[in-house]
């Protein structure tokens, strides 16, 4: 054989010089297994690539809209219609959440009791006057022109029920971020991801939470007590940790259905712009059923638990009624500082299911009180329906929360003097459904860079049984788009 002194790769390929027959013999079958070896290993990757070239495309799917407008509630409603199994295994886990908003829910009266109070007593001063101050519970100016007659029961109360700060302090640092509401921003805009100097994010997990998981709620709820996932079923835990926050809240029972039914602290609520009701993760007319050591969290308990989204959550589910397909369903933050990251999924979705809360027309935003949560939907809307990314995207808006709404004018809140532009229309639920509804079919046919359908739905999502029927109807469409843009249809 005559070997080019120039070529390198064939001198290194080259057989020994003084290769004997046997050695010869031995290197020969030793490269006719690792051929054998590569082209078993080509065969495998062929046949991988066959299978997803033949694999379905899963069905994305991206929930958009502020905070608290019920993006979790809804894919909740997702996920007990079509995972049930994993639903099951995470109910025990709900629990804590669950005593978390409730034991807020007292904080806050509390904090607005006590407040009232020291104003009484110092009216009772000599010298003082009548004073206006702010809530923090609120952030709302509240006028003191009305005399409650407060009693040593209310101070009894407030000393009782005064260890639940110390349990709120310890649910908080056990779940992490997802359990603090966000307060200040330093993002200015509404839409950070329509800025010129905008930046693409890459998808990546969020550390604070863990999106990748198929179940991106057991990720954050694993921190607070891993071992509780072991059983679905309700049991006295063995756990020191929980066991003494159930103890105190089971001791503190009768007193927290005392402040709650309280007449004088009624009273004060009442007066207040702000309802606690209207909340979410309000728990406080269910007190005498969750505050109890067999207490299993019901699916509507899951669906109206608050728990703060925090960048991105991914959750895969597999639709049965839809031969198997999967979904993939992306929660995102929805506080003005996280916004930044939707547009890095605009890209690649079959379809937006946007949600604007209705019954916010007289609210402010938590994180920036000096915008009206109402105006900053307007401004989402605009800019999700204006995107060139998103012209052929089916975009559902879901205008949420009807109940809250209906509740609100019940009690005689006037929805023009909020709503200038409103005027002299009827000031009633579907009078004021129907001038919503208008407003955001003319943003959408004004501003999207190509005329779309304009698909609606009127939601309580937290109310499970009428949000499945909706759900029925949104999951036909989204799926009917996905398959005729596959070329399946």
């Amino acid at each position: 054989m005559r070997i080019s002194l120039e070529d390198p790769l064939t001198l290194a390929i080259a057989p020994p010089k003084d290769e004997t027959p046997k050695e010869k013999e031995t290197r020969e079958q030793a490269e006719i297994e690792a051929r054998r070896i590569s082209e078993d290993i080509d065969e495998q990757i062929r046949q991988e690539r066959t299978v997803l070239k033949k694999k379905k495309k899963p069905v994305k799917v991206l929930l958009l809209g502020q905070s608290e407008s019920g993006k979790s509630a809804t894919l909740k409603n997702f996920q007990l219609q079509h995972a049930r199994r994993e639903w099951a295994e995470e109910r025990a886990s709900w629990r804590i959440v669950i005593y978390l908003n409730l034991v807020r829910n007292i904080v806050r009266v509390l904090d607005i009791l006590s407040r009232e109070i020291s104003l009484a007593e110092s009216e009772k001063r000599p010298g003082s006057t009548g004073i206006e101050y702010l809530s923090d519970s609120d952030d709302e100016t509240t006028n003191h022109e009305i005399v409650y007659h407060f009693s040593d029961k209310h101070r009894f109360m407030q000393r009782r029920l005064g260890p639940l700060r110390s349990i709120q302090g310890d649910l908080e640092n056990k779940l992490g971020p997802e359990s603090q509401e966000v307060r200040s921003t330093a993002s200015i805009s509404a839409t950070p991801f329509d800025s010129p100097s905008f930046q693409l994010l890459p998808k990546r997990p969020s550390r604070d939470f863990g999106i990748n998981s198929t179940n991106g709620w057991k990720s954050a709820l694993e921190k607070l007590r891993p071992s509780m996932m072991a059983s679905a079923r309700p049991q006295r835990r063995s756990d020191s940790d929980h066991d003494e926050i159930t103890d105190v809240l089971v001791a503190c029972k009768e007193t927290m259905l005392e402040l709650w039914q309280d007449p004088i602290v009624q009273q004060v609520l009442s007066h207040r712009k702000t309802k606690i009701e209207d909340s979410p993760g309000f728990f406080l007319d269910d007190i005498d059923r969750i505050v109890s050591y067999d207490y299993e969290p019901s699916d509507n308990d899951i669906v109206r638990a608050r728990l703060r989204t925090v960048g991105v959550q991914e959750h895969r589910v597999v639709m049965d009624d839809s031969n198997g397909k999967e979904w993939l369903l992306y929660d995102v933050g929805g506080t003005r500082s996280l916004r930044v990251a939707w547009a890095s999924y605009f890209d690649d979705v079959d379809a937006i299911i946007f949600l604007c809360p209705i019954s916010c027309f007289d609210e402010q935003l938590r994180e920036d009180r000096r915008i009206n949560r109402l105006e900053d939907s307007y401004l989402l809307w605009k800019s999700v329906c204006s995107s060139r990314i998103l012209a052929k995207t089916e975009i559902i808006l879901f205008l949420n929360k009807c109940d809250l709404l209906h509740n609100k004018i019940k009690r005689g809140l006037s929805i023009k003097d909020h709503i200038p532009s409103y005027g002299s229309r009827k000031n009633d639920t579907v009078t004021v459904m129907k001038y919503f509804q208008q407003h955001f079919r003319e943003i959408s046919k004004q501003h999207s860079p190509e005329q779309r359908p304009f698909f609606i739905h009127f939601t309580s999502v937290i109310d499970t049984k009428a949000t499945a029927a909706t759900l029925s109807v949104v999951e036909e469409s989204i799926l009917r788009t996905h398959l005729r843009n596959a070329d399946l249809l």
